[in-house]
């Protein structure tokens, strides 16, 4: 389990500060206009004419087409709509593992996304998952929030097995507004990481995904006779792990990364990964410099 106390002390509150800083000199307004939903409604900017039906607002009239058509249209105007962030954090067993665990830098990577977005005044949703969607968390705008952001993460323990698809489900079934989803996650996933990821896609979301990896899933130092238990389910596997196993292991797994990172090209989704090694700050960087999530 994480805890407040340990993840967001004085020193990670400075490197907030100094991010924030960072994005707003790098990057503030450039970006602005990809970041916003597109409406018909009553902004200021003219998009289409439609058809008056009974009850509509006589205000909005064009009186001019009325003259050159006789017909009685409606101006409507393009108005724009902030899009909400949505942070989706792994909290299944495996996200235990490493030193620090994947789970306690994916809060602290999630924390530091949270603060860039609330002093952004965009809404975030923090949305832990293992094979199921957990207790959220829904933030209005404002940095002040971030302190409620904190007890909440601090309160999170890595458990249960993972399954996407499953927890994704439930999230879209709601209708949420269109908006940006950022997957934060070791992607080790029995039923696979597309099915998920397909499903905020088809919703029209737009998605990073953040991808942890400790030292130990990419180059475990493992020797000899051993028996092997998966964290999450509990099966057990007896192995002799000789340096030719080891080796291909890491071919394995280094295509695993791959295979992750030419999906989200394919898509065009954004794509970060990440060991829990790295400074967090080098990551929310590495993030802004994709241009995909500041507002």
């Amino acid at each position: 389990m994480v805890t407040e106390d340990t993840l967001f002390d004085g020193a990670f509150l400075k490197k907030l500060e100094y991010l924030h800083i960072v994005s707003k000199r790098a990057f503030a307004g450039q970006f602005r206009a990809e970041r916003r939903a597109r409406t018909r409604g009553s902004g200021l900017e003219f998009a289409d004419h439609r058809a008056y039906a009974p009850g509509d607002d006589f205000r909005r009239v064009d009186w001019r087409a009325y003259q050159r058509l006789e017909k009685l249209l409606l101006r409507l105007f393009e108005e724009e709509q902030d899009l909400p962030i949505y942070l989706f954090i792994d909290a299944s067993r495996s996200m235990a593992d490493g030193r620090p665990t994947k789970l306690a830098y994916a809060c602290q990577v999630a924390a530091a996304l949270c603060y860039i977005g609330l002093a952004h005044l965009d809404r975030v949703t923090l949305a832990p998952y293992t094979d199921h969607l957990g207790r959220e968390l829904a933030s209005q705008r404002g940095k002040g929030q971030i302190f409620k952001v904190f007890r909440f993460l601090g309160q999170l323990a890595a458990g249960g097995t993972t399954n996407a698809k499953e927890a994704f489900e439930k999230f879209c079934r709601s209708k949420r507004p269109r908006g940006i989803a950022v997957v934060i996650s070791d992607f080790l996933d029995p039923h696979g990481f597309e099915a998920g990821l397909n499903l905020l896609r088809f919703s029209h979301h737009d998605i990073f995904a953040l991808h942890i990896v400790s030292r130990t899933d990419a180059e475990p130092a493992l020797r000899g006779e051993l028996q092997l238990v998966d964290t999450e389910t509990g099966s057990m596997h007896n192995i002799t792990a000789t340096p030719s196993l080891l080796s291909a292991y890491q071919k394995v797994y280094a295509e695993f990364c791959n295979e992750i990172e030419r999906f989200c090209a394919r898509y065009q989704l954004g794509y970060v990964r990440t060991q829990t090694e790295m400074p967090f700050e080098d990551v929310i960087l590495q993030v802004f410099r994709q241009n995909r999530f500041l507002t």
